[in-house]
């Protein structure tokens, strides 16, 4: 019995020490850098971003994995990252939004945000909505106004918008396939649920400014995708785990507390001070002394166990023994 608790006292103890210093941080997904605040390992990054991001394998063998958004109404592709402090965004694509290439796709859920992440719907995002009902959708031409000032506009969707003449990579497709179209801007991702009620599907656009390496000299074009802003919050901590001895910021599965990651162990500041080390040898230690002190008990248990047996199986040649004659 006391070799059996000792055994799975000592399972607890190793499985403790491994899950909370072997934390091993992915730098990439296929092409795309994973970087803090966002990751793809749990206790990796920032404890804002845990579990919204996760690295699959792509169906095909010959493919590179496929890094994916988590949101309540699915998972989606990621195209591309930025981590500008300035302009930090990801680019999403929606199987369910109609392209070039496929008008009219299978219905799925429309794309959705938690609201309570630091994740949220950039404002350099374009929809167009495509064959609405005019029954229930106030479809008009806007005032030109209405493209700086959004909110000094109604809740119509723009018969005229520039986009749907414009349609990227293939600009006639809209009239061609007599198509109605409109653009809003939702004030909420919720708002393109409601939409799509009344609308048979919608195109998410983002606008991209062109660089020197595009060939452009500043102008914004508009992309397949939906642009997702996101937060990278500024830790003195973590610039000082990077800094001092390159380890990886990180946290605390448990308490949700900050750790620099260092090569399998875990500090508190960085691993340049050595801390990890003492902790290790803290931990090394204090197991060491609880082993002995359990196999101590274990010995002085069975010494016990082992009089009383011997003493149940000796002969009484003074009569039946008493409690006086006992030794326990």
């Amino acid at each position: 019995m006391a070799a059996a608790f000792l055994f799975l006292l000592l399972s607890t103890i190793s499985f403790s020490i491994s899950s909370s210093s072997t934390t091993s941080c992915r730098s990439s997904c296929g092409l795309l850098p994973i970087h803090y605040p966002l990751s793809i390992d749990d206790g990796c990054g920032s404890p804002l971003y845990r579990h919204l991001l996760s690295c699959n394998a792509s169906l095909s063998n010959n493919s590179r994995p496929i890094l994916l958004l988590r949101t309540p109404s699915g998972s989606y592709p990621i195209i591309s990252l930025s981590y500008s402090n300035q302009d930090s965004h990801l680019i999403i694509s929606d199987p369910s939004m109609w392209t070039c290439k496929a008008l009219s796709p299978v219905p799925q859920a429309p794309f959705s945000l938690d609201t309570s992440t630091r994740f949220s719907l950039s404002s350099k995002n374009s929809f167009l909505f495509l064959n609405c009902s005019p029954d229930t959708v106030i479809i008009e031409r806007r005032p030109a106004l209405c493209d700086k000032f959004p909110e000094r506009c109604g809740s119509s969707c723009d018969s005229d918008a520039y986009l749907c003449q414009n349609f990227p990579g293939c600009p006639n497709l809209i009239a061609e396939s007599s198509t109605t179209c409109c653009s809003y801007f939702p004030t909420a991702v919720e708002s393109v649920r409601k939409m799509l009620r009344h609308c048979m599907g919608y195109v998410g656009l983002y606008w991209r400014v062109k660089g020197s390496g595009d060939g452009g000299d500043g102008d914004e074009v508009a992309e397949f995708g939906i642009r997702v802003d996101f937060e990278i919050p500024v830790m003195a901590k973590c610039r000082n785990c990077v800094e001092k001895g390159n380890g990886t910021c990180g946290f605390d599965t448990v308490t949700g507390n900050f750790l620099c990651l260092c090569g399998g162990e875990n500090s508190t500041t960085s691993c340049e001070d050595g801390s990890w080390k003492h902790r290790a040898s803290a931990v090394v230690i204090a197991v060491s002394a609880t082993v002995a002190s359990f196999a101590g008990l274990a010995g002085f248990g069975a010494l016990i166990f082992y009089l009383r047996k011997m003493r149940r199986n000796k002969v009484v040649t003074c009569g039946v023994q008493s409690n006086e004659n006992r030794l326990f």
